[in-house]
């Protein structure tokens, strides 16, 4: 009823403005009808109906009603409407052929050859990437939020969206010194605090700032690489490669409660920047995860962008999002790298914890479009 409804509306629109419509307008109109009808939602009756009432500014000829039979499922009275559309409208001038606008053709990825090159190229830099870092402090702003997992007594359908709610906000003072990172918490939900970050307790992470990047290409872990698809991410042309870690030679651990501790296998993408071929983001699902371990799914997606330290530009994490589920519930802590500057003690005196939350991140600063894929014939 409602997706009826929602069809009625529009052809209502369509009638009210001024009850004439171009062929081109009748066409479109008549597309999105066709799934509806497909589904049973909207009858033949229906749209013949809607089409009494349609006055055309062109003719409406023979060839555009067979194209229009080639939708799908048009239905005889729509037929006979349409055909009675048309002996009303012989009178008028022709309508301009409608011509669909050209498909892109999607671009072919790099040969085996190339692609082998490239991978070499990240791998070089991915192992480097930590040695190459300066010494910096910048602030961590990470946002937890919690749902009861879809399909479970409080989750809804199992194929619904989670229902997330505000878990708190920590803000963490985030040094790296030394190829060493370290964590310190400032903040909880704006008020200024001294407990450990290690026991602040719920999903925590760390070695965001090159270790897991560094343990996808390590040549002992023996990742699989694959072509995935062209995308682009933050105005860059990014090249994206699957990859899968087998568990034997994984490194990434998984920890609940401080009790328990796996190390799965995993795998994921990383996108490499086409034209320097430094890695832009990097994701991670755990594989085969134990029956018997609380923890069911583990994900993460990290971001990478350039940021000014002293003048110079490196690139360096944006932002993180980590998925958990355990116990019937899901997890989600999205964290964000702001305010990078150059490490010193003075800088480490200087942190101001006044600072108010910075607002998250505009979703377009995250959000990739992905080029059509190639058809392997």
């Amino acid at each position: 009823m409602r997706y009826r409804l929602l069809a009625a509306v529009f052809a209502t629109c369509l009638v009210a403005m001024g009850q004439s419509l171009s062929v081109e307008k009748l066409v479109a109109f008549l597309q999105s009808s066709e799934k509806l009808i497909k589904e049973g939602k909207m009858t033949d009756r229906d749209l013949a109906n809607y089409l009494t009432k349609v006055k055309l500014t062109e003719r409406l000829d023979d060839r555009t009603i067979e194209e229009i039979q080639g939708f799908g499922k048009i239905g005889p009275k729509t037929l006979q409407a349409l055909a009675s559309l048309r002996d009303r409208t012989q009178a008028l001038a022709a309508a301009a052929p409608i011509v669909e606008p050209p498909k892109a053709t999607p671009i072919p990825p790099p040969t085996s050859e190339e692609q082998a090159a490239i991978l070499d190229e990240v791998r070089e830099y991915a192992l480097n990437y930590s040695k190459n870092l300066p010494d910096f402090i910048c602030t961590q702003v990470t946002r937890r939020y919690v749902a009861p997992a879809p399909g479970t007594k409080n989750g809804g359908p199992i194929d619904s969206e989670p229902h997330w709610m505000s878990q708190d906000t920590l803000q963490i003072r985030l040094s790296y010194f030394e190829q060493k990172e370290d964590y310190k918490l400032i903040m909880v939900n704006s008020t200024p605090t001294s407990q450990d970050y290690k026991n602040v307790g719920g999903a925590t992470s760390t070695g965001d700032f090159g270790s897991m990047m560094r343990e996808i290409f390590e040549r002992a872990t023996e990742a699989r690489f694959e072509w995935d698809h062209w995308g682009t991410l933050r105005g860059r042309r990014v090249m994206a490669f699957s990859y899968k870690v087998a568990q034997p030679r994984s490194q990434w651990h998984i920890n609940y409660d401080k009790r328990l501790d796996i190390v799965p296998g995993y795998s994921g993408l990383v996108e490499v920047d086409k034209n320097t071929h430094e890695v832009m983001r990097v994701t991670l699902h755990a594989d085969d995860i134990p029956e018997t371990f609380p923890v069911k799914k583990a994900d993460t997606i990290l971001d990478y962008d350039y940021q000014d330290i002293s003048g110079h530009t490196f690139l360096l994490p944006l932002k993180a999002q980590i998925l958990m589920a355990a116990d019937n519930y899901l997890s989600r802590n999205d964290e964000e790298f702001r305010i990078y500057r150059k490490y010193s003690a003075t800088a480490d005196i200087t942190f101001d914890t006044d600072d108010k939350t910075p607002p998250p991140l505009p979703d377009d600063k995250t959000k990739e479009t992905k080029d059509p894929k190639v058809i392997k014939k």
